[in-house]
């Protein structure tokens, strides 16, 4: 399964951006999705999740508020848009999957390790 990250790139603060996932030949719209992101000289940490059975979404603290998660099966792609971008949103992007349907809970739904699938990350700088 390759997972394919885009829409990354340089954005002022306060600006926004659009990140997709795609998965050519594999259907996504039986798994859970997420967003995990990783800043220089720190470690991955997870964003967002959007469940497959019924769509609930789940934020990190840091980004609720500003961040949406979304899916279009039709187009077997997953979104994230990014609002009111602050500095420290600044990392390599990744999108995610654990092919369970739906979002872990509590501890462990933005655990980087219980992760199966990942894509290549996009970069998003947010500098003026």
């Amino acid at each position: 399964v390759q997972l394919q990250a885009s829409g990354g790139g340089t954005a002022q603060p306060g600006g926004s951006l659009r990140l997709s996932c795609e998965a050519p030949g594999f259907t996504l719209d039986y798994y859970a999705m997420s967003w995990f992101r990783q800043a220089p000289g720190k470690e991955r940490e997870g964003v967002s999740c959007i469940s497959a059975s019924d769509g609930s979404t789940y934020y990190a603290d840091s980004v609720k508020g500003r961040f949406t998660i979304s899916r279009d099966n039709a187009e077997n792609t997953v979104y994230l848009q990014m609002n009111s971008l602050k500095p420290e949103d600044t990392a390599v992007y990744y999108c995610a999957t654990d092919t369970l349907t739906n979002c872990r809970v509590g501890g462990s739904r933005f655990l980087p390790t219980r992760m199966e699938f990942w894509g290549k990350g996009t970069l998003v700088t947010v500098s003026s």
